[in-house]
Order: C-alpha cells, then structure tokens, then sequence
C-alpha cells in the first residue's frame, strides 16, 4: 500500500515554503493563463465531464498494471524524494508515482481528477541524487499548479487532431488550439524548472540534469558555463533567416530546447523574485482567490514586451526597431535577411545596447524526438 502522507519525511537542510502558491514561481505567461482559466466559474466542472473521453482511466489502469507504484517498498529513495518534494511546497496529498521501463529519460504528470507522476528508468538510471531531486520537484510544481488536467487535455486534442486529419478543415480547426496551448506549455515547463529548483536548491544538480539530458550522462566531457553559452549563440541566431527556422523548429514540441532551459533557469535564480521565496515572503494559497486577472495579464505583457525589447535575436530587435518607430524599415529588413553589417540606420536602435532577456519572474527532463508526442512532458 502506498504511503500519502507526510509523516516519516526524510530529514533535510532545505527551506520549506508553508502555504506556498504556485503564483510563486511560476512564468508570467503560464501564470496569466491559469489565473484566467481559475477564474472561470464552472471550468473545472466542464474538464472533468470530459473525462469519459479521455484517455485517463485508461492510463491509470495500464501505469497500475504495467509500472512499478513508487512506495516505501519499492524505489523507496524516489518515496523519499516525493515526499520530500510534497512537504517542502506543503501540497496537502501525495501523487501516485509509477516507474516505467523505458530507456528514454523522460517524467510526466497528469490526470484530471487526481494528477500522476510517471518517471521512467531511462531517466532514474541516468541522473544521481540531487539531479532527481529536482526532476520530482519539477514535476509536484506541475501537480501544484493544476498544470496536470491542461495537459492530459492537450494530450487528448492532440490524438485528436490525428483522428480528424482526413476532414475537410477540421485538423486545422483541432491544430490552431494546439499550437496556442503548446506555446502555454512550453512556459509551463519553465515554471516547473523553478519549483525543482526550489525543492532542490541545488542549482548546480539542477543545471547537471539538463546538461544530461542533452548530451548523456557525460559530465566529464561537459561544462555548464559552455552548455550557456550555446543558449546565448542560438538566441543571437544570425539573421532573420535563422529566427523564422527557430519559430518553426519550436512549434511542433511541447517543451523549450534545452540549453534555453537551462538558461532561463540560471536567470531567474539570480532574480529578486526568486531571493524573496527564498527568505519567506511568498504569494500564499489563500489569496489565490483574489488574484486580478488584469493585473496577471498585465505582468504577461510586460514580460514579453520586455523580453522584445532586451532579445539578441534579430527578428525580435526588428520587432523592437518597428515598435519604437525606427525608419528605413526597408533596410533594415535587407540586412536583417541578409546578415549584412551596418546598412541604413544598423540592426539596433540608438540608444539601446542588446541585453540578455530577462525573465519576468517550467517537462521536463527529456530530450523530445523530432515528432514529437506533447502529451508527454518532463
């Protein structure tokens, strides 16, 4: 039988956040959405009605008869971590948790009534203590942000989308909803990298497992400031050619490349933002209620217009250029095309210098194939 409490929780040296808000650490974007979504009276009621379409009781059955259940008995260093996770965020019930035979590493979390965590071996026999550590953390932020009943909804449209592929304009009607909560997800698996970060707070093991993922357990061969750099070389990304192969490289998956993660990661460690969590002052679950969408929507926009405006990448400092009014548009775009240096009026703005995107304040942990499957996530 599996333990769902939180007694016997292994002793640790790490901060626990009572009371603690998703709200917290989770990306502007993916925080606006959900507010939204939280706010709309009877939404969660029309989800679950959905579930005699889904595929989850289906799923549980199959994890339950064809997985190992995660308990004091079996993978009892992954109970220990879960319940460790669990009790550092104060999420009242512990998840079921199922070990997978799959040498992909990869974790997820869904489920409409009650979330799921399912972790498979390619990942447990791939990442050391710590590295998990984060990895299960990241997946109870996504438990505690309610992410889990979005994404097994994506998973079902995404199914979807296959099945209705042969009507006239109906893959296209199925696909645009698609692309939009893909876009959602993806800021979703930044909020979960920050709710691992603050379960392990080891930012070292929390860079580590996604340099893993990347490149295999290798660390001899590899090196975080190197990992970061390439983040910081693919955003510059050359001309506007390399930005629309960038747009269109990340809207078939479900989660962002993963030297991006890293990145945004490292950023937000050094935020103001995550030091106040850090020491206490934190968004609590009791004031969730009363949060303005407004005001969440408003941070969302200024998230992006600040990312517009601070991005190395050259259609994102074109958007910027436009945005402030430069003028000879036309040049600009022939240089930005072409890559050539220094025609019309040059690819910034006066006055400005380009400047690392900041992130206003979440998969996964795996390595997504070229077609890719957004129902799973690490």
């Amino acid at each position: 039988m599996t333990d769902n409490s939180h007694e016997s929780v292994p002793s640790r040296q790490r901060r626990r956040y009572p009371g603690i808000s998703s709200r917290a650490y989770e990306h502007p974007a993916d925080r606006s959405a959900l507010v939204a979504l939280r706010k709309l009276t009877g939404f969660d009621t029309v989800f679950k009605a959905l579930s005699g379409l889904l595929p989850e009781r289906s799923l549980r059955l199959l994890f339950l008869s064809d997985s190992v259940r995660v308990s004091d008995a079996q993978f009892a260093h992954l109970n220990d971590m879960l319940r460790d996770a669990c009790y550092i965020l104060d999420l009242e019930k512990v998840p079921p948790m199922y070990v997978n035979q799959d040498p992909r590493p990869n974790a997820m979390c869904i489920g409409l009534d009650e979330p799921i965590i399912v972790v498979t071996t390619g990942l447990v026999e791939l990442l050391d203590e710590e590295e998990m550590r984060a990895v299960v953390g990241h997946e109870v932020g996504h438990a505690l942000s309610g992410h889990a009943v979005y994404r097994t909804i994506l998973l079902f449209l995404t199914n979807l989308a296959l099945k209705v592929a042969w009507i006239p304009l109906g893959n296209v009607a199925v696909m645009a909803i698609v692309t939009a909560l893909r876009e959602w997800f993806r800021k979703s698996e930044l909020s979960a990298d920050r709710a691992g970060l603050l379960v392990g707070q080891d930012l070292k093991a929390s860079m580590r497992g996604l340099m893993k993922i990347a490149g295999g357990n290798h660390l001899h061969e590899m090196n975080v400031d190197a990992f970061l750099a390439q983040a910081e070389e693919y955003e510059k990304g050359g001309d506007l050619r390399d930005s629309v192969l960038k747009i269109l490289n990340v809207l078939p998956r479900s989660h962002p490349f993963t030297t991006v993660r890293a990145a945004e990661l490292k950023k937000w460690s050094g935020t103001r933002d995550y030091q106040r969590v850090m020491d206490g002052h934190y968004p609590r679950r009791d004031e969730d209620k009363d949060t303005s969408v407004t005001d969440s929507f408003r941070e969302s926009a200024a998230h992006y217009a600040d990312t517009v405006r601070t991005s190395k990448d050259p259609l994102m400092k074109l958007v910027g250029d436009i945005a402030g009014g430069a003028g000879d548009l036309g040049g600009k775009l022939r240089d930005k095309f072409t890559g050539a240096a220094g025609g019309g009026n040059g690819a910034t703005r006066k006055g400005r210098t380009a400047t690392d995107a900041t992130d206003g304040p979440e998969g996964t942990w795996r390595r997504p194939g070229p077609e890719e499957e957004s129902g799973t996530e690490n």
